[in-house]
């Protein structure tokens, strides 16, 4: 005899989800491309330059000896394995500075990049959701600040309050916050009429409820997206910022501030300039390139083409 009784909803467990997606996103990441994978090794690759510089680094990035000034990379002339970058104008050692240099550049990319969207997510989430009034005075203070080109805002508020590699991080991580708030609000204009968002307010839910758990989790997909596009654009701006003094001190190695040293060395000494530019370029379009590739894995009509 057939048995009629209705059976519980069991949940599928966690673990065998996880399982699921992160064989999904392995499969999707070799069928990706070559461009996707070498972007995810280079980045890896600046991670791991970037934790274990101290032993990785064969010199003290600091330390300058003017006996060794401007040596050619190894390959060259008058060169010596020992530097394999070359050395610059007072003896510090090229190779070693690269890699402590990663260090301000992921550390400037991911904070700012965690301040900008909290801040823009959370406030993108407010006025989506409330609307009138509170939506009016957030959207306008946002159109305020789009009418100053972002590079030419920072500049000028690193000029007034001093630079360092704190005040950086968070004139950049305050000032990227309206990408964010643009798109989360936006996002959360469709959400919020959506039926389970309507029966969650019958049942009685918070707004706070309302917002962080059924709306966030439906609009975090874009924020994703446009983190790493922001994280490889916060990048550039602390190089420039340095280069123009208002960034990272000179006493610390960052990519931003070998450029600087390099400005009057071009053409006697082209390494100086040609492998901190490099290395900035390089991890910048790594982090595009994974960033297109996230738009289109994370988009579900996009994936299906892919």
């Amino acid at each position: 005899m057939a048995d009629n009784r209705v059976r519980p909803y069991e949940a599928e467990p966690v673990i065998r989800i996880g399982t699921r997606l992160g064989r999904g996103l392995r499969r999707a990441i070799l069928r990706a491309g070559p461009g996707v994978i070498l972007s995810i090794l280079l980045l890896s690759l600046m991670v791991v330059a970037a934790i274990g510089a101290p032993l990785l680094a064969p010199h003290d990035p600091t330390a300058g000896d003017v006996t060794r000034r401007l040596m050619p990379p190894f390959w060259l002339e008058g060169g010596d394995l020992e530097y394999p970058l070359g050395t610059d104008q007072i003896g510090r050692d090229v190779f070693s500075r690269v890699i402590y240099g990663s260090r301000i550049s992921l550390t400037v990319g991911v904070t700012a990049v965690l301040i900008s969207g909290a801040l823009g997510t959370f406030l993108g989430l407010v006025s989506g959701y409330r609307g009138g009034l509170v939506d009016a005075v957030i959207m306008r203070i946002a159109d305020i600040q789009l009418a100053f080109p972002f590079i030419l805002l920072a500049i000028s508020v690193v000029a007034v309050i001093g630079s360092g590699l704190l005040n950086v991080v968070v004139v950049l991580g305050v000032a990227g916050w309206v990408s964010y708030g643009r798109v989360v609000r936006g996002q959360v204009l469709s959400v919020k009429e959506k039926e389970f968002v309507e029966a969650a307010r019958a049942l009685g839910a918070g707004t706070a409820r309302i917002l962080f758990v059924h709306i966030l989790p439906n609009v975090f997909t874009p924020v994703i997206v446009l983190a790493t596009f922001s994280a490889a654009s916060y990048m550039v701006t602390e190089a420039a910022l340095t280069f123009l003094g208002l960034g990272v001190p000179p006493s610390i190695p960052s990519w931003g501030n070998m450029l600087t040293d390099a400005r009057d060395y071009v053409r006697t000494a082209w390494w100086m300039p040609v492998f901190p530019g490099a290395a900035l370029a390089l991890t910048v379009l790594a982090t595009n390139l994974l960033g297109d590739w996230l738009r289109d894995y994370l988009d579900p009509h996009l994936r299906k083409l892919m």
